[in-house]
């Protein structure tokens, strides 16, 4: 999948029992101080111990100051949506724009039932739901007017249309099943899943569901929010979901942003601790993180394309540049223009004399059908391994900048070694390979890289590959080697008298061997992953 590029927003799901009206209300507080961005509650009207959610929220929404409140999420057949929508446009003006809708089918059929409402099949409740949002968003529109809307569970015919909300409300769906996606993608402004339903190795098939309907109804994937209700602890040593110290958190939630394009986190707990930790330690932690990562690839893509031109002119090479274009690939693989994406070619120049492989002796895989297409889900998954590759390769350009400067004499190579050692590519572990390292890391829950890595996977799914996969592990570890030259490089230029050359000629190897295997790996995987999928 892929970054929508949201805004992110942080916030609280806090239980509205009855019994401590108060403490829920201190909680609300406590959520608007420590600066987080929403506050929630569920909607379960037929609930005794719960209080009712709108009188509530009002009650938040007039105690705090900056925080928006939303159901999360609102019981549609208790709720009849002309009713309702006026109920959010008049706390939505009284707060200043605060409010937002969160919107579900409902369930608890018999609870429903027993408060008078309409016991709904499941697909009734659907049904309903996309008569609810017309309704909803008729009676939303600023220039007036008359609503008619001829539903067959919801028939509002002649009403007046007003008040209008103080901003674009936004309506997020609680969402599972394969209809309400659907619904989602085409009609909604947010999607509002919780982890206990919708498990991470389950999000990337969600979203792509909603980014299908979203791009038949012409609209854009990024139209739709991603919002997540999730719970943990802040014990444990990190191996499963949100189970660890606030730095194990904030991994995991950057990552669900950058990989799944998850923008809303949503804390489902009643302790006031851990609340004041979530926004003290984790929301400040994925907000530079993922700015961070935003930053390193918000270029044009003409640009990321023309990285390698970028890399090879960032420092003097040691010697003639020459083309290894006669043993480059005659087409580029992967390149079919269903796929939506192309492999970066290999421009087959090189910087250094010396061969760290034959490039001649690279197996290739099965040619892709020329007669395939690929969903959007399908086609993000191929994407994002040119999106890593893109990020490394800007890494390149900036380790060859330290290094021209610290043969300048402008920088220490110790300070330029602690530099390269902070970067993705020293800290990728490239026996097991730098995709697999960023994205299977996610979709497996922080399950051993060893258990769940990419490469068995494609050799499990298309023994064709073997070759392939075969010989991009053996790249793998020339690599690293590579790069451990670069630091001996860097430790001996301050001793010996050559020292400058030898940190140049690595530094013209790595770029040689790093461009062409990134190169290699994306014209040989990035179909199959389209095709296979990444787990």
């Amino acid at each position: 999948m892929a970054d929508y590029g949201h805004e992110l927003l942080f916030g609280t799901f806090l239980t509205p029992v009855a019994d401590r009206a108060d403490r829920v209300v201190e909680l609300a507080r406590l959520t608007d101080q420590a600066g987080l961005d929403l506050v929630t509650v569920q909607d379960h009207p037929y609930q005794a111990r719960f209080l009712d959610t709108w009188t509530l929220l009002s009650v938040v929404a007039a105690v705090t100051s900056t925080v928006r409140v939303s159901p999360n999420v609102t019981n549609l057949p208790l709720r009849p949506p002309a009713v309702l929508a006026r109920s959010v446009a008049t706390l939505d003006l009284l707060s200043g724009g605060r409010v937002e809708l969160g919107l579900g089918a409902g369930a608890f059929r018999d609870g429903i039932a027993a408060l008078g409402g309409p016991r709904l099949t499941a697909a009734q409740g659907v049904d309903a739901l996309e008569e609810g949002i017309q309704v909803i968003r008729a009676m939303w529109a600023e220039e007036g007017g008359t609503v008619r809307v001829d539903g067959r569970h919801h028939r509002v015919w002649g009403a007046h249309a007003g008040p209008a909300p103080a901003h674009d409300v936004g309506i997020w769906l609680g969402a599972y099943k394969k209809r309400m996606l659907d619904m989602t993608g085409r009609l909604a402004d947010g999607w509002l899943p919780s982890n206990a339903y919708a498990a991470l190795d389950e999000l990337p098939a969600m979203n792509a569901i909603i980014d299908e309907a979203a791009l038949g109804a012409g609209r854009s994937p990024a139209d739709v929010r991603r919002l997540y209700n999730i719970a943990g602890t802040f014990t444990g040593s990190g191996g499963s979901f949100l189970r660890g110290p606030a730095g194990v958190w904030v991994e995991q939630l950057a990552e669900l942003t950058l990989e799944q394009g998850m923008s809303a986190y949503i804390l489902a707990s009643d302790d006031p601790d851990d609340i004041r930790r979530f926004a003290a330690e984790v929301v400040p932690g994925v907000r530079e993180l993922v700015e961070a990562e935003r930053a390193a690839v918000d270029l044009p893509r003409a640009a990321e394309v023309s990285t390698r031109d970028d890399v090879r002119s960032a420092s003097p090479a040691t010697g003639t540049a020459t083309s290894t274009a006669a043993v480059a690939p005659a087409r580029i693989r992967g390149g079919n223009p269903a796929l939506g994406v192309t492999p970066t070619p290999d421009d087959g120049v090189r910087l250094s004399d010396v061969r760290v492989w034959d490039e001649t002796a690279r197996p290739t895989g099965p040619a892709p059908d020329p007669d395939r297409t690929y969903t959007p889900g399908e086609q993000a998954t191929g994407r994002h391994l040119i999106d890593v590759h893109d990020q490394l390769r800007q890494e390149l350009a900036e380790i060859r900048r330290l290094i021209e400067e610290v043969t300048a004499g402008a920088m220490d190579p110790g300070v330029a070694r602690s530099h390269i050692n902070t970067m993705t590519m020293r800290q990728n572990n490239w026996t097991i390979g730098v995709y697999c390292e960023s994205y299977c890391r996610i979709v497996t829950t922080h399950h051993t890289i060893e258990d769940q890595s990419l490469f068995p996977h494609l050799r499990r799914a298309d023994p064709r590959l073997k070759p392939v996969v075969d010989r991009l592990e053996q790249e793998h570890h020339v690599i690293h080697e590579v790069l451990e030259g670069v630091d001996r490089a860097l430790v001996a230029f301050v001793s010996e008298p050559e020292g400058h050359k030898a940190l140049r000629a690595a530094m013209d190897l790595l770029t040689d061997s790093l461009l062409s295997h990134l190169s290699y790996e994306e014209r040989e995987l990035v179909e199959p992953l389209a095709r296979l999928g990444a787990h």
